[in-house]
């Protein structure tokens, strides 16, 4: 038989059981909270003023890069964040590719070895490729430069 003490103590056990998931489940849901929120914050490049609309692919460019002591050789996949799609109908911009890859390509050639293989050096370049094009391509609408693939070989 049960008596009124065994049914207190489950019931304290179950109670605690439940306070402490309960802290459990809160404290988890502050903390994704407070997560979401700074890496928005922080999140450096993202203007929630200009989205991204599409995503240009582009074909991977292989190239020799400005090493005078041996022979380096890069290799960048890069897709571009556009502002409005190219398959809209009311969009009357063509993609032309020769310009895109050439404003790309002039940037990569006067990158260095010891540029490229760094967080700071790859983040600048995105900039550089950035700034080139929408210099070369405004109409386009470039508002972020995405590395799919990035190798460097010596």
């Amino acid at each position: 038989m049960s008596t009124p003490e065994s049914k207190n103590g489950k019931s304290s056990k179950t109670t605690v059981i439940l306070a402490v998931l309960v802290t459990l489940g809160l404290n988890a849901a502050v903390y994704f909270f407070w997560l979401r929120h700074t890496s928005a914050e922080a999140a450096p490049g993202h203007s929630s003023s200009a989205p991204v609309a599409a995503v240009l692919h582009l074909e991977t460019f292989t190239l020799n890069i400005d090493d005078p002591d041996q022979r380096t050789y890069l290799r960048v996949g890069i897709d571009l964040g556009l502002d409005r799609d190219l398959k809209d109908s009311k969009s009357n911009v063509v993609s032309p590719t020769a310009i895109l890859r050439d404003a790309i390509l002039n940037v990569l050639m006067a990158a260095k070895p010891q540029d490229v293989t760094t967080v700071e050096g790859k983040r600048k370049l995105k900039e550089q490729i950035l700034a080139a094009l929408k210099e070369r391509l405004p109409e386009l609408g470039v508002r972020e430069v995405y590395f799919t693939e990035f190798l460097v070989q010596r």
